[in-house]
């Protein structure tokens, strides 16, 4: 047997251990297995990602949940693969391009997508290679990608049946447009955050009439927060029931700056409480007025180009970007005498999620999906508990959002992703653009949508085609992930056996983008749900509880972490303090107790493997040669696995590593081990160690898999050589012992009392202290004379007698455990008279500490102002000082 080094160094073995699961092909999941299937798709991280601190946390849990599964016998599947990521891929290449002083527009459409795959290739694969480093167990020879050849076929089969069933169509909406990026984005690409914006007050004149009849009646105030659309007004819309503006029924006013007459129109739609009631309409530029101008026949004037620009139709602000022009706007109505005055607003403003640049509600020609006829399956297998979500509050943000779902714009206007698979003939259409056709389904003329460009147009026989320019939204590929990966539209064995599959693990983030997309994908194509569980974590954040940015300084790298603890460490600390569905709050220094607990585990497992005889494994656990410690550390085993597993069943992770440490570091290692070295059976206590040992490295594989495995593999006449495969543990009612606990407790409480007064009374290690045990009953009385020799050895003092009804002696420290009086003579072990000073000082100091609490406590401008956790921790500082108070007072008692 070899033996484990002295110091645990995980850089030394982490590699090569992983390697060796490749080797051996631990890894693969195989699909003509008898085993029970279970399944984990991995939310593809895209191309251009490197590892950060929320993969971490995400992959960490994926690979509990498949480890646990594997050792529980069922038949393992974690499906890797990485997203094409659109727009953000499409950038970073651009970016590339920029350093060599050009566009893509320079180089043209087929040599710009060259130049993506090569870029993809070469470094595309950087996050695969950085999250086996943190020893996920994923099956790579699966791995996939959302534009390989399979994936392909899967996105253009759901576009086809989509435009089929007439859920798929053409039309001109308004839709969030990034200037940046210069694509169209979903509604939920465009995230919204409140910013401290502008509310400007502007005139518009009131077409002259012949007779006015009140003062001030000859302008009507409009108020708004963005005045360069102002350009694209064709109206001016009030409430029917805001009798201030009634007088204006059949009225026109003066468009400012751009001297257009405009209607003004009423409609419900209109908010009297906003600004002024007066509403400027801008069909082409906000999702109300565009819904307003749909009823009242509206035109729609789009003032601004792709990229956020001025356009022709704003007459002499052309060229100007929107935000200069916003400024140029109210300095010509502050002189044409117009503008009245501006005021802070906040306000709700999408943003692009990907470059965070205000987005421009905008007038275009996209493709989108209908949702809602998709939606109504999906929200009734959540509400039937057939996919449940963990926690259960998101239960409710998922209805919430599904009850209300909009249609999905998926057209995008970039060159990188999964081109639109339609194709327009130029001679039946007539227009100049394919992307002014408006379609509504089949049976459009001149339009062809198939897997591969027509020979010829459907409808005249001509040969003069276009494909569409624009690709889909990247989530129309990953909104098919779970059956996709698996060899969909063909069929395979492995989607037979693997799907639906077990449990989602991702971020609350992604909820609308990604989960719901799923479900109603799964239901629709493969007529199942595609999960049974949903699991959503927090957000990592730092210890301050902001969200880590690059831009903020305050990001974790995982791999630099790995490099100065281990994988395993960084596993174990960031899922020991991650509460179920609870945000994050990291700090470097937590990372200790993943290191700390890793070194006690090998220390621990060294001692029990150096002083291990081979020989003594020949035979098994006779249940007849069990001490009340070995009794005790079974019983306690037990109860950890039964914790450990029911934790792991109802994904509260922190509670299975919570359950761990305790049994690990406090029972086994503190008591245990120790106790071990006063046994008169060195064979049964052989066998116990080593099997609590076995015991404990498979429960902690799933957590730990690089450490578990390095140890595991110098444990000797082991039943399974790899600890992956090796069979989870199972409680059973043969090791339950509450009576051995009870007792064993006992002599715990015990010995503990006797050690905190030697700690509190400053005696050395090498006094040997006495000790009067006062009992209640027989049993305890029995319990305490069998093992007297525990407490003696492990406290190092003299139990001089063990007996009902003891007085307390004086000058004596008293505890209680249970019903047993612990009593402690200071006696001769204590210098009496410097103790009382030490005390007294210690007290002295406390009371400084508390005067100055409960002064600011008794301040109420600091108890009005202060937030609420401040006052908090003032109180509970105030309650821990007040509690040591008494401690020492009680312990200054005893020298009396």
């Amino acid at each position: 047997m070899n033996e484990l080094s002295t110091k645990y160094d995980p850089q030394s073995i982490e590699e090569n251990i992983y390697q060796s699961w490749l080797a051996e092909n631990l890894l693969h999941a195989d699909g003509n297995a008898a085993r029970t299937p279970y399944c984990v798709v991995i939310p593809p991280p895209n191309v251009t990602g490197v590892l950060h601190m929320g993969h971490a946390l995400n992959n960490t849990i994926q690979d509990i949940l498949v480890r646990w599964k594997r050792m529980q016998g069922c038949e393992t599947l974690w499906m890797p693969g990485t997203d094409h990521a659109g727009i953000a891929t499409q950038n970073v290449v651009e970016r590339e391009l920029a350093k060599e002083g050009l566009k893509r527009t320079d180089i043209g459409r087929e040599e710009f997508l060259k130049r993506v795959w090569q870029w993809k290739e070469e470094y595309g694969s950087t996050i695969i290679q950085q999250l086996k480093s943190m020893g996920c167990s994923c099956d790579w020879e699966r791995t996939r990608f959302t534009m390989d050849e399979g994936l392909s076929n899967a996105v253009k089969e759901v576009f086809l049946r989509l435009y089929e069933d007439r859920l798929i169509y053409k039309g001109n909406y308004i839709i969030n447009w990034c200037p940046r990026c210069c694509t169209a984005l979903s509604d939920e690409e465009a995230e919204h955050r409140d910013i401290e914006g502008m509310l400007y007050y502007i005139k518009y004149p009131i077409k002259a009439r012949d007779k006015i009849e009140k003062e001030n009646e000859d302008y009507i105030v409009v108020a708004t927060t963005r005045p360069e659309t102002m350009l694209g007004d064709v109206a001016v819309a009030v409430n029917p029931k805001d009798e201030r503006y009634a007088h204006l029924r059949g009225q026109n006013v003066i468009l400012p700056v751009m001297k257009r007459e405009l209607k003004v129109i009423f409609d419900e739609d209109v908010d009297p409480e906003f600004g002024t009631g007066a509403l400027k309409v801008t069909p082409a530029h906000d999702p109300v007025d565009f819904e307003i101008g749909k009823k009242h026949g509206l035109e729609s004037i789009n003032v601004m180009t792709a990229e956020g620009v001025i356009n022709a139709e704003g007459g002499n602000y052309e060229g100007m970007d929107r935000f200069e022009c916003r400024q140029a706007i109210i300095e010509e109505l502050t002189q044409l005498k117009l503008f009245i005055r501006s005021e802070k607003h906040v306000h709700a403003v999408g943003h692009c999620y990907r470059c965070h640049t205000v987005v421009e509600p905008r007038l275009s020609k996209q493709w989108f999906v209908k949702m809602k006829p998709l939606a109504k399956e999906a929200i009734k297998v959540v509400e039937e508990e057939k996919i449940k979500f963990y926690p259960q509050r998101w239960t409710k943000v998922y209805l919430n959002w599904m009850n209300n779902i909009r249609d999905w714009c998926i057209s995008r206007q970039i060159w990188w992703g999964h081109r639109i698979p339609v194709w327009y003939c130029k001679d039946c259409l007539e227009y100049a653009d394919v992307r002014d056709v408006d379609i509504t389904g089949p049976g459009t003329k001149g339009v062809y949508v198939g897997e591969a460009s027509p020979e010829k147009c459907p409808t005249c026989g001509g040969k003069n085609l276009e494909q569409d320019p624009d690709v889909l939204d990247t989530w129309f590929s990953s909104w098919l992930w779970p059956f996709s990966t698996l060899g969909w539209p063909s069929k395979s064995k492995e989607l037979d056996m693997f799907y639906p599959t077990a449990a989602l693990v991702t971020a609350q983030e992604i909820i609308f983008f990604w989960v719901a997309r799923m479900i109603m994908a799964g239901l629709k194509f493969q007529k199942a749900i595609p999960f049974r569980d949903v699991y959503i974590h927090g957000t990592v954040r730092d210890e301050t509880g902001t969200k880590m940015s690059k831009s903020l300084g305050n990001v974790i790298d995982p791999i630099d972490i790995i490099r100065e603890v281990g994988s395993d460490a960084l596993r174990f600390s960031v899922i020991s303090i991650t509460s179920q569905g609870q945000d994050v709050f990291l700090s470097k220094d937590k990372f200790d107790i993943g290191r700390n607990f890793a070194n006690k585990l090998w220390n621990a497992s060294r001692f029990v493997l150096m002083n291990l005889d081979e020989k003594v494994l020949n035979e098994d656990i006779r249940a007849e040669d069990l001490s009340l410690a070995d009794k005790w550390i079974l019983s306690q085993f037990n109860d950890t696995v039964r914790k450990v597993t029911e934790s792991f069943e109802s994904y509260r992770f922190n509670d299975a590593t919570a359950a761990l440490y305790d049994f690990i570091w406090h029972k086994y290692c503190d008591w245990y081990l120790e106790i071990s070295k006063l046994s008169t059976d060195a064979a049964t206590t052989q066998r116990v160690l080593i099997k609590v040992l076995k015991g404990c490295l498979s429960l902690l594989h799933p957590i730990m898999p690089f450490i578990t495995e390095e140890i595991w593999q110098k444990i000797p006449k082991k039943s399974c050589k790899w600890i992956m495969t090796a069979e989870w543990p199972e409680a059973s009612k043969e090791h339950e012992n509450a009576e051995a606990v009870s007792a064993m407790e006992k002599l715990i409480g015990v010995i503990t009392a006797v050690r905190n007064a030697r700690a509190f009374w400053n005696i050395g290690i090498k006094v040997r202290m006495e000790a009067l045990l006062s009992v209640a009953s027989e049993d305890d009385e029995n319990i305490l004379k069998t093992n007297k020799k525990y407490i003696e050895q492990m406290a190092r003092c003299d139990v001089r007698d063990i007996s009902k009804n003891i007085k307390r002696p004086g000058q004596s420290v008293a505890a209680l455990v249970g019903e047993i009086k612990v009593f402690i003579p200071l006696g001769n072990a204590v210098d009496v008279n410097k103790e009382k000073k030490r005390i007294s000082e210690k007290i002295d100091d406390i009371q400084k500490y508390l005067k100055g609490i409960e002064k600011k406590l008794e301040n109420k401008s600091f108890l009005d102002k202060a937030p609420e956790d401040v006052v908090m921790k003032e109180k509970e500082k105030k309650q821990k000082f007040e509690d040591q108070v008494r401690n020492f007072e009680d312990n200054l008692a005893a020298l009396k």
